[in-house]
């Protein structure tokens, strides 16, 4: 059973994920909070395999949430997606550079919520299509100020001790490459790519494949407006 926790000032869109994610089988919502700092309570207190985090709430905002949630060692086993109303919101990639797992517009369509669920229950990094190329590199270009992050981004030490072979891994992450096809494109077998990314999840203290797309993006390896066709990556 998928534990998850839902986190939203308006009490009408909790109701509408609470039944949408309970009428199924595999999922159970087992906390709801209307702020971040009730947020990051209830997370210690039911430690949900998954985090439905909204942005803009009163006392404490989303960000500080996620950043508190991943930063607890009691809370490893929880992802925190975020969710949001806007396209190109600042914060989104704050709370990625804080150790988000991913990110959905509120308007997701309801099968996909429950696919977004399961596959960060699963461990995986979830990046919606239509945002984040654009957000990514919106932001990390400078169009718009960016949040700093509380924790888990990658620093230019932790880059420069990445191997050659290291570095195009890195690029090919943030370029949306699944282990498998990082594999074919660098004619390695699929373990060795795996390993390669374990390695980059080690080195740079990324918690999942979002921060190292992140970690991508803000060393240099992929520039924005190049080739990096976003996608869920797994």
């Amino acid at each position: 059973m998928i534990t998850v926790e839902l986190v939203d000032d308006q009490s009408l869109v909790r109701a509408g994920f609470h039944a949408l994610l309970d009428a199924e089988d595999d999922i159970s919502v087992v906390a709801e909070a209307a702020d971040g700092e009730s947020a990051v309570a209830q997370a210690r207190r039911h430690r949900p395999q998954v985090v439905l985090m909204d942005i803009r709430m009163p006392k404490v905002d989303g960000l500080q949430a996620t950043a508190q949630i991943t930063a607890d060692p009691d809370l490893c086993d929880t992802r925190v997606v975020v969710l949001t109303t806007f396209e190109l919101d600042e914060y989104v990639f704050g709370a990625l550079r804080a150790g988000a797992s991913g990110f959905l517009l509120k308007d997701v369509e309801p099968a996909d919520l429950v696919t977004a669920v399961r596959v960060v229950a699963a461990g995986e990094a979830l990046l919606a299509p239509r945002l984040t190329r654009r957000l990514i590199e919106a932001f990390v270009s400078g169009a718009s100020a960016v949040p700093p992050a509380a924790h888990g981004n990658a620093d230019s030490d932790a880059l420069e001790r990445l191997t050659p072979r290291e570095r195009e891994v890195l690029a090919l992450v943030g370029r949306g490459r699944s282990n498998a096809e990082i594999a074919e494109q660098l004619v390695l077998s699929p373990l060795t790519a795996k390993t390669h990314v374990a390695r980059l999840f080690s080195k740079l203290g990324a918690r999942d494949r979002a921060q190292l797309v992140v970690a991508a993006y803000e060393s240099g390896l992929v520039v924005p407006g190049a080739d990096a066709d976003a996608h869920q990556v797994s």
